[in-house]
């Protein structure tokens, strides 16, 4: 199940959880409400804000609960093909899933390749710093070029979506406590994030990080330590590696993150990227106005942002 938060195009009104269903966007509570309905489970239809709530944030904040609702909800639409909540991808605007999640904790340096492109040593443990949501942005959004930067680089990375709370959990269960993986972009301003032995400024500029186009459910993904993943500069591939070259792979970072920061569902890991980052190249290639990153990993699918530079003293 693709999940996504989705909205009507140049209406008011909130984002919506909904999922993908043969190109269309259905909406997963009115699908949860109609089999309510059709069980005549009138109860359940008052309480169904706090089965399965609309609102995406608190969908996630839920974890496995309202995912295992929205399953139902899915199957149910799939085999009813009831289109009154359903909506061609043209009618809808999608933002990236999680846009508050209590933590985003991102993953340096865990693929060899780019470690030795950065001219890092291989880590003994998890490199780990942080990024706020103010940088997040979703899949039709562009990614703002801060005026404090002069060199902006692209990361593909894959996002893990914790599922439920998740403290000094073991790795042998590790899985057990993701509700989905998605695509992240971890853009950063190589500049600002190497001025300081700290890269928590170059890594969490407003508008900054794309997330998306949707959360693929974990049920879907057959091992996400075995994924293809790419990524895309104005239709030139720069990074093309695979999962598999993990350093610590994604049951290792959730015990070893769990064992530290107590992860709540809904929050991000956003795993490391692969080597041929723009900073590593011969001249290093930045990104530009107007540059188009498309980000690809096997089993999710695809995620294109365009780099805007806006006018300076603009409120973008």
């Amino acid at each position: 199940m693709k999940l996504v938060s989705y909205k009507f195009k140049n209406q008011p009104g909130t984002y919506r959880i909904g999922c993908v269903i043969d190109g269309k966007v259905a909406d997963l509570q009115e699908g949860f409400r109609a089999l309510l309905a059709s069980k005549q489970d009138k109860d359940s239809i008052h309480s169904i804000e706090h089965l399965l709530p609309a609102d995406p944030g608190v969908f996630f904040s839920m974890g496995e609960r309202a995912i295992e609702w929205a399953k139902e909800a899915y199957d149910y639409i799939v085999y009813h093909t009831n289109e009154t909540f359903m909506f061609e991808m043209a009618e809808v605007s999608l933002r990236t899933p999680m846009s508050t999640p209590s933590k985003i904790i991102c993953v340096g340096k865990n693929y060899a390749e780019h470690a030795a492109e950065m001219k890092s040593d291989i880590p003994d443990y998890p490199v780990l710093f942080a990024k706020f949501s103010n940088a997040l942005i979703g899949p039709e959004d562009n990614i703002e070029k801060s005026p404090s930067t002069n060199k902006l680089d692209y990361e593909v990375e894959l996002a893990v979506i914790i599922g439920k709370e998740a403290s000094h959990v073991n790795k042998a269960n590790a899985l057990n406590y993701i509700a989905g993986y998605s695509i992240g972009n971890d853009i950063s301003a190589r500049d600002l994030q190497k001025r300081t032995p700290q890269w928590l400024q170059g890594k969490t500029l407003d508008r900054s990080t794309p997330v998306g186009p949707w959360v693929v459910t974990k049920d879907e993904i057959g091992d996400p330590n075995n994924l293809s993943i790419c990524s895309y500069v104005n239709g030139e591939k720069r990074q093309d590696s695979n999962t598999s070259h993990f350093i610590f792979d994604v049951p290792y970072l959730i015990e070893f993150i769990s064992g530290l920061i107590t992860l709540k569902p809904g929050d991000i890991i956003l795993t490391g990227t692969p080597n041929g980052v723009g900073f590593a190249m011969d001249p290093p290639q930045f990104l530009r106005d107007g540059d188009r990153v498309k980000l690809e990993i096997e089993e999710i699918g695809e995620l294109e942002n365009k780099v805007v530079e806006p006018p300076l003293g603009s409120d973008f």
